[in-house]
């Protein structure tokens, strides 16, 4: 079973942002571009992208990040999720409301469903990407690696490998969205994860045009080769040499 047949199609990465407008800049700077957005929501929101990866922000508070899937005919597909084992923590729906519903990985990694679509992506192609250098997957910090990845299958993901190199994980695939499951120690919160093979020199020249970089980088990873990002709303980018 596929990750689109059981949740949809990915949409973005969903975090919150309490001043939009700092973390448009800020991502701007590193290469990114918006998208045009809809009126689904009454709070402010935007969406950038470097092509591949899409985050949106919102004012409004969430759990935050959380992986964001379009599944139309929401209120029908919910009850094939409940026979997975998938218990529900919200469900908006109705038509006189944008009908969403969520629920959580076992570490509480929110995914939440949407009925449609919140942006017209950009003309960008996925492989120009940022400043950055190629999206490689979602990292989430879990306490059990093998009892998040039978989690994960279950949504419809495909291992790929697990390795203890530079840090215990396991690798899973789909149609639109990588997740790496690192062992809780190694990440305390989730991160993007941008990977290519001249990322020492990406570095250096961020560096150089003034990208300050945050001195809480795993202890596993060589600093001259790997670095991290810290967003103005909070997300981390974790730059990492393939």
């Amino acid at each position: 079973m596929s990750e689109e047949a059981v949740l949809g199609r990915f949409l973005e990465i969903s975090v919150h942002a309490p001043d939009i407008l700092e973390s448009l800049a800020f991502y701007e700077r590193l290469g990114f571009t918006q998208a045009q957005v809809g009126e689904a929501w009454s709070h402010p929101y935007a969406v950038i992208t470097d092509g591949r990866l899409f985050i949106g922000l919102h004012q409004y508070e969430f759990p935050s990040p959380s992986l964001t899937y379009v599944q139309p005919d929401l209120m029908h597909h919910l009850d094939r999720l409940e026979q997975l084992g998938i218990e529900l923590a919200f469900r908006r729906l109705g038509a006189d409301v944008f009908n969403e519903a969520g629920f959580t990985d076992p570490d509480g990694q929110m995914i939440a469903l949407l009925e449609a679509r919140t942006y017209s992506p950009p003309d960008r192609a996925g492989n120009q990407t940022s400043r950055l250098g190629w999206f490689e997957e979602l990292a989430l910090p879990v306490r059990d690696l093998q009892a998040s990845a039978d989690f994960w299958e279950r949504l419809g993901f495909v291992p790929l490998e697990e390795s203890d190199d530079p840090y215990p994980r396991i690798g899973l695939t789909s149609d639109t969205l990588n997740v790496a499951l690192v062992r809780t120690g190694a990440l305390e919160t989730p991160a993007l994860v941008f990977a290519e093979a001249d990322m020492a020199d990406r570095i250096r020249r961020l560096r150089e045009g003034g990208i300050e970089f945050s001195r809480n980088l795993p202890r596993m990873l060589d600093p001259e080769r790997n670095a991290l990002l810290k967003a103005p709303e909070g997300t981390l980018l974790l730059l990492t040499t393939e």
